[in-house]
């Protein structure tokens, strides 16, 4: 047994420390385990991450308690966790912390109990029975409840047999009933009734793929495959079948999905199948629901995990295959130090469990794609829709066009309000995607040109009509419409709102087509619990004719009924200060475009733009994935960027302009030495949203073929560098995002 124990506490900075086990506790103590010990001069919480077999100091303090008598953390989850801290340059601690969910790290967190009351042997005794219906028939009347239906709570218990819960104690005092603490599990799909689905037999196509898949389940080679399939082509089910073997073989599996996928075809598809082998994980479980569903995989009683990025750290025992679906999602990547994209680390830690790794898209990230071609993944492709139903026909509508011949820009162009019109007198269904939520993007004055902004970000003040009023969408500040323009010398009361929004592109359906029923979904209208499945399903039942929705909308739905897609702006992507925004935009198009025609019925998609030949917009008309990714391949070659190098970006924030801009050159100046010639550094320079949240932002863009070019003499630098107070220093390793 060890006697020494290496922590690592919560409230450290990268940091770990030495401590003593005490006599006591040395059998519960493991590497994993959570505990209790002394710091500075109150207690802290802490995980267990070595049990070394000595120390430099001889005077320890020791660990107080440890919380169970199983580690909450295996030692392969604690590697990775290292490697994070490594790679994303975050402290171990907080790697540590991002890999167990907070209702598993807090304090007092515990499975709910309830009493539970149970018949006995002298409640079959008929004589005894007699008795008690003569001398106490409530209490009579309370175990005739029980003998009718089995063991109950006591409170359900006194309520159906209409008595008190001091009279089912006296019925335990008696010795006819026992009271005993029961384990209840806060199951979040509880309610929800999943009918069983058989395995449908597969194409030819979905076969191959699934055969890879098996080969590198069980030989690990290859370690990693790349699922390319359009829309429609049936990748759950191959998804579906590759768990199936994983499962048939003792293993276990994990399958990632975006949150905004997490939809209820996706969990009825896994529970369908898997039945409660299927435990889901994701932000929209109360606290006690996410801890007794990580307590279900890490006990090993619910074998497979659905969710978004942080199942990539569900405890699931024997791993065999871990499934990232719409591998190219930008909600994959982590906000928060450590800046993680839970694709790439569902790719080490299948490397660390000795796992396969499947990730599957439409339309892949350019990395993981550039991995196929350098022969690190293996590629599986499904080309073609199942039962060979038809890719829809994609059509692209010159809204400049439009504009000149209505004399004025419209929401919708001719061509798609009579294929809604179309749709509607057939009673076929229409998807209509539009990425901005809100009623106007912006609230000006036509007489002097005045803008609504946000008082602490540098953008413009949405405008909802619903609430009646003005959203910031970047912090969240909020603020009435005023009466009159604010401009000093103005105060005229015309206002406009100009561009749009979901809302606004509802409220004008509702004038064209007043008989159709109009949805709309978007974060303003899913903030309730239930409230995505409420939609989908009243829209999957035809209680819906035309569903507006962001990029809600755009992945994950399977509607046969739905015969049209129209994007209402697709330029909206387009234009960003981003390399990777006619990414992006492809993807988004490509994707929003394969929720029509999955069914019997052929599909059409409108696609509005006034960019009508850029190369993105043109391959998505096409669905031509391999010709966007050929061109765009050589312009990100050409420039430098990912994925033909790896891009790191320090974000610098605080009060002060001046002093931000000062302080990162300072850095550079320290930093810049320390770099190889095959790093680009760029920088400092105010980040494109130059203000949020009432904070300036500036940015450091570093760029080099491999990521240990950069992190290494940026650790140093860091290391060596001390920041004013009040400026804060956020490093993004593998950025996505550059706004």
């Amino acid at each position: 047994m060890a006697e020494f124990a290496r922590v690592i506490v919560e409230v450290a900075r990268n940091r770990e420390f030495d401590y003593r086990i005490p006599e006591a506790l040395r059998e519960t103590v493991h590497v994993g385990s959570q505990v209790v010990v002394p710091f500075g001069k109150g207690e802290a919480r802490g995980y267990v991450v070595a049990l070394p077999a000595s120390v430099a100091y001889r005077e320890l303090k020791e660990i107080r308690d440890v919380a169970g008598r199983k580690a909450v953390v295996s030692e392969s989850m604690l590697k990775l966790a290292r490697w994070m801290a490594d790679y994303y340059l975050a402290p171990y601690e907080i790697s540590v912390r991002t890999v167990l969910p907070s209702a598993v790290r807090k304090q007092g967190a515990a499975f709910v109990e309830r009493l539970q009351v149970v018949v006995t042997e002298k409640s079959r005794d008929a004589a005894a029975l007699l008795e008690l219906r003569k001398r106490a028939p409530k209490q009579a009347a309370a175990l005739d409840v029980l003998l009718g239906g089995g063991p109950a709570f006591l409170n359900h218990l006194a309520h159906a047999a209409h008595t008190s819960p001091g009279a089912i104690h006296g019925l335990e005092e008696k010795g006819f009933v026992q009271i005993v603490k029961e384990k209840v599990t806060r199951d979040p799909l509880a309610n929800l009734t999943f009918l069983r689905t058989e395995v449908p037999p597969l194409m030819p196509q979905q076969e191959d793929a699934l055969k890879i898949i098996r080969q590198s389940i069980e030989t690990l080679a290859p370690p990693v495959v790349l699922l390319f399939g359009v829309t429609g082509s049936g990748k759950t089910e191959v998804y579906l079948q590759a768990i199936k073997h994983t499962l048939a073989r003792g293993q276990g599996a994990i399958v990632l999905v975006p949150e905004i996928a997490l939809t209820p075809q996706t969990i009825e598809r896994f529970r369908g199948r898997f039945g409660e082998d299927v435990a889901v994980l994701h932000s929209r479980l109360s606290q006690g629901e996410r801890h007794d569903e990580w307590h279900r995989i890490h006990d090993g009683v619910a074998r497979i995990v659905v969710g978004p990025r942080s199942a990539v750290f569900a405890p699931v025992k024997n791993l065999g295959l871990i499934v990232v679906d719409e591998e190219h999602e930008p909600s994959y990547k982590q906000e928060e130090a450590p800046r993680y994209n839970a694709r790439d680390v569902a790719v080490v830690r299948g490397r660390l469990e000795k796992c396969a790794v499947v990730l599957g898209s439409a339309t892949p990230a350019l990395e993981s794609f550039h991995n196929v071609r350098r022969g690190k993944y293996a590629l599986a492709e499904l080309p073609a829709r199942v039962d060979h139903r038809q890719m829809p026909v994609v059509r692209v509508v010159d809204m400049r066009i439009e504009a000149e011949r209505e004399g004025r820009v419209n929401v919708f162009s001719r061509d798609l309000i009579e294929a809604i019109r179309t749709r509607i007198e057939r009673a076929e269904q229409t998807m209509l995607f539009l990425n901005r939520r809100g009623y106007a993007s912006q609230l000006i004055c036509p007489k002097c040109g005045y803008v609504a902004q946000c008082r602490s970000c540098s953008i413009a003040l949405t405008y909802h009509k619903t609430t009646d009023e003005l959203l910031c969408h970047i912090c969240g500040a909020r603020e009435r419409v005023p009466e009159r323009c604010p401009a000093p010398k103005c105060g005229d009361p015309a206002f406009k709102y100009a561009g749009l929004g979901t809302q606004r592109v509802e409220a004008i359906l509702h004038k064209l087509f007043p008989i159709a029923r109009v949805t709309r979904m978007d974060s303003d209208t899913t903030t309730q619990k239930g409230s995505h499945r409420r939609i989908l399903n009243e829209f999957r039942a035809g209680k819906i004719d035309v569903l507006v929705g962001t990029q809600m909308i755009a992945k994950g739905l399977d509607f046969p009924n739905v015969t049209l897609v129209g994007v209402v702006f697709a330029d909206m992507s387009l234009h960003k200060p981003d390399f990777r925004a006619a990414e992006r935009t492809f993807q988004l198009l490509t994707q929003v475009a394969g929720r029509a025609g999955r069914g019997d019925l052929k599909g059409e998609v409108f696609v509005q733009t006034f960019t009508p030949h850029h190369p993105a917009i043109q391959a998505a008309r096409r669905l031509d994935y391999t010709g966007f990714l050929d061109q765009e391949f050589e312009a990100r070659r050409e420039l430098s960027y990912p994925p033909f190098t790896h891009l790191v970006v320090l974000t610098l924030k605080g009060v002060s302009e001046q002093r931000i801009q000062f302080a990162g050159e300072e850095f550079v100046k320290q930093l810049q030495p320390l770099l190889g010639g095959q790093v680009v550094l760029n920088g400092p320079m105010p980040a494109p949203l130059a203000r949020a949240k009432g904070l300036y932002r500036f940015q450091i863009l570093l760029r080099a073929p491999l990521t240990k070019q950069i992190t290494e003499s940026l650790k140093q630098a860091l290391a060596g560098f001390k920041w004013p107070a009040d400026i804060d220093c956020a490093v993004d390793v593998d950025a996505l995002q550059m706004i």
